[in-house]
Order: C-alpha cells, then structure tokens, then sequence
C-alpha cells in the first residue's frame, strides 16, 4: 500500500495565500520602516506608507486597521530579532561575550532600518514598549547580569559591573546602523563590506572583552 498522501485543492490555496499575505505584509512593512525612520511615528500616515509601498491604500488597511497596528508588527519583529541574540551560562565568558558581539554586529548589518527605529522608540520614551521592558525584558536583564556576575565571583573575569558592559556592548555596536551615516563618512566609503563588518567585530571584540580582563 502506497504511503503517497493526496494534498487538496483547498490546502494548496490556502498555502498561497498565506504566502501571499506573507509577501504583501513584508512590502508594507518594509516602506512603513523606512517612513517612520525619515518622518517619525507622527509624521507617518497609512497614505505615506501605502505610497512608498506603491500600492493602494486599500490594500494596507486589508492587513493592517492603522498605522499603530503596522509600527506594532515593527516593533514586534524587532523584538523577536533581538531575542535571537542570546548570552548563556557557560565556563567560557570569551566566547559567549565574543559571539554575543558578532550577532549584534551581524545585525547592524542586515537590519540597520529595524535597529533605528528600535532606537527612536528608546529615545522618545518607549512609549508603546512600556510593558515588554517591565516584564520580559527585566526578566532577561536580570538573568544575563547574574550569568555576568557568576563569571566574576569565579574570577574569570574583572569586577565590572554587569549592566554597565550590556550597555557598552548595545551602544558600541548598535552605532554601526544608527549612526551608519557618520560612520561611513569618517572611514570615506559609500557602504560597509562584509570585511568591514567582520573587522568591526573583531575590534570591538578586542577592546571590550579586554577590558574586562577576558584574553583568548
């Protein structure tokens, strides 16, 4: 008896359109990101969005009721890119803080748009991330900072102070897409290469993790 299973009619339509409105809901949102990164959350309309998307804004409203709805799916996704970033409880600070650092640098690379949205949101209040940083993100703070502070009471590492590191390492390398503008100006270069982005990460590496009396 064959195993072959029979796919139907129905689950190969409703597969296309989930694919779709997953294409149409990535379009959107991609114009939406570059609209709020130039004119702000105020002074973003579904019209804007729909016009840089250069479809009708019928078509927005389809996925999305308003504008608070598209910057939310933004934030979210930016979130959810920032958890894949993770520091573990290891034997070996080096190489979680050195791998921790490539990611994030990995990520001023491929996701400058979502990294300065992120950073307008911070810088305007965090107005709609209030919950997320009482809860998940206090959450994941407070276990990185014990992971941190068990490395020190081991002596791997100097008596730093945990949060201050996580605000080094954010700063550092989150520059590289919030600021990519000055950036490339000072290095005299149009667009980083993946063999700047790889030397960035390597310097960075270097002057952080030495600083913390962490040598490889």
């Amino acid at each position: 008896m064959s195993n072959v299973q029979v796919v139907k009619f129905s689950q190969i339509k409703a597969l296309q359109t989930g694919q779709l409105r997953k294409k149409n809901q990535e379009i959107i949102l991609k114009a939406a990101e570059k609209e709020f990164i130039k004119f702000g959350f105020e002074g973003t309309s579904v019209r804007s969005i729909a016009e840089r998307a250069n479809i009708p804004r019928t078509n927005v409203h389809y996925y999305y009721k308003n504008k608070e709805a598209i910057y939310g799916d933004i934030l979210s996704r930016i979130l959810e890119l920032w958890d894949d970033a993770v520091i573990i409880a290891n034997d070996d600070p080096y190489a979680v803080l050195s791998e921790y650092i490539k990611v994030k640098i990995q990520f001023a690379k491929t996701n400058p748009d979502a990294s300065k949205i992120f950073a307008s949101e911070m810088i305007h209040g965090a107005p709609r991330l209030q919950e997320y940083l009482a809860t998940d993100f206090k959450e994941w703070i407070n276990r990185v900072s014990d992971i941190i502070q068990t490395w020190i009471d081991q002596g791997k590492m100097d008596d730093i102070d945990p949060l201050h590191l996580m605000f080094c390492i954010w700063g550092s390398t989150q520059h590289y897409a919030d600021f990519g503008t000055q950036v490339k100006a000072a290095m005299g270069k149009k667009t980083l290469s993946n063999r700047d982005f790889n030397q960035i990460a390597k310097s960075l590496t270097h002057i952080i993790l030495k600083g913390c009396g962490l040598i490889k």
